[in-house]
């Protein structure tokens, strides 16, 4: 993709079939509901065992309330049903609702919401799956060349939208592998900084996934060529994406996913273990 302008730009929620105003309509309404209740959105996200960040999506109607979700907040909302009536509606809005993803990242983004199991290791940036509102966003408005906001705030929706994956269950299995360095930069500031790495621990702590941490101290890092991922999905053979300047490559290939899949298990044999890796993000946020 030379020209992040030229994308085809996936839908808002409902976009496509034209029932946006649906999604913008019930997101005011739990917005009001929340708001009544004398709720944050990092209260109510605790409530309903969802992201802060997916609640300020779902209200600014950017994202696609989930029926779980719906039914919950009826309860802890007080609405008296008025969420539960609209679950019919918004569920079969998802139904027909379109694919998000650009073309080029399709294949990949398919390949991951049927995930078993998800292996991810990165020395750049946090991985989109464990981003923050804030944080996709200064990611995307710091790129060249400069993106309208109106691309922005639709790769951001799309990025959080992402994050569902975390929520059905029996989930995915997930495991992350970030370079020290990613944490040390603060990407948006000193307070977007923190809240990414609150977000870190959230998100660490779920049984389901597993987030490492390679020390700068090591003498020895086998893989400094760059990020990768190592999909397993449900049913298939494991298989992993590269993705550089935005150029993506799915690899297939048996014998490319084994060199790869060695290489992650002999950087994970030397991080530092999971509950180190979490212990150490509490000594960046001055809780240790």
């Amino acid at each position: 993709m030379a020209n992040a302008e030229r994308e085809e730009r996936p839908e808002r929620p409902g976009e496509s079939d034209g029932t946006a105003h649906l999604f913008r309509a019930l997101g005011r309404q739990i917005k009001v509901l929340r708001e009544r209740a004398g709720l944050s959105q990092k209260e109510l996200g605790l409530a309903a065992h969802c992201g802060e960040d997916l609640i300020s999506a779902m209200e600014r109607g950017v994202r696609t309330p989930q029926v779980d979700f719906l039914d919950r907040a009826d309860d802890l909302l007080g609405a008296g049903g008025v969420l539960r009536a609209a679950i019919p509606d918004a569920q079969e809005a998802r139904n027909k609702a379109r694919t998000r993803h650009p073309e080029w990242y399709r294949s990949y983004a398919k390949l991951e919401a049927e995930a078993a199991q998800l292996y991810v290791y990165n020395n750049q940036s946090v991985p989109g799956l464990l981003q923050t509102e804030a944080y996709a966003r200064a990611l995307f408005t710091q790129w060249r060349p400069l993106l309208s906001e109106d691309t922005i705030e639709k790769r951001v929706a799309d990025r959080l939208d992402r994050q569902a994956i975390f929520a059905p269950w029996p989930s995915p299995t997930f495991h992350f592998i970030l370079d020290e360095s990613v944490l040390m930069r603060p990407i948006g500031g000193r307070d977007v900084h923190r809240e990414q790495l609150r977000k870190l621990l959230h998100i660490g702590r779920l049984r389901t996934v597993e987030i490492q941490l390679m020390p700068l101290d090591r003498t020895e890092q086998p893989s400094l060529d760059g990020p990768f991922t190592l999909v397993t999905p449900k049913g298939r053979q494991q298989v992993a994406y590269l993705e550089i300047h935005t150029y993506p490559r799915l690899i297939t290939a048996m014998e490319e996913v084994r060199v790869l899949a060695v290489r992650y298990g002999i950087i994970q044999s030397a991080a530092l273990t999971p509950q180190e890796s979490l212990t150490l993000i509490e000594k960046m946020l001055g809780e240790r």
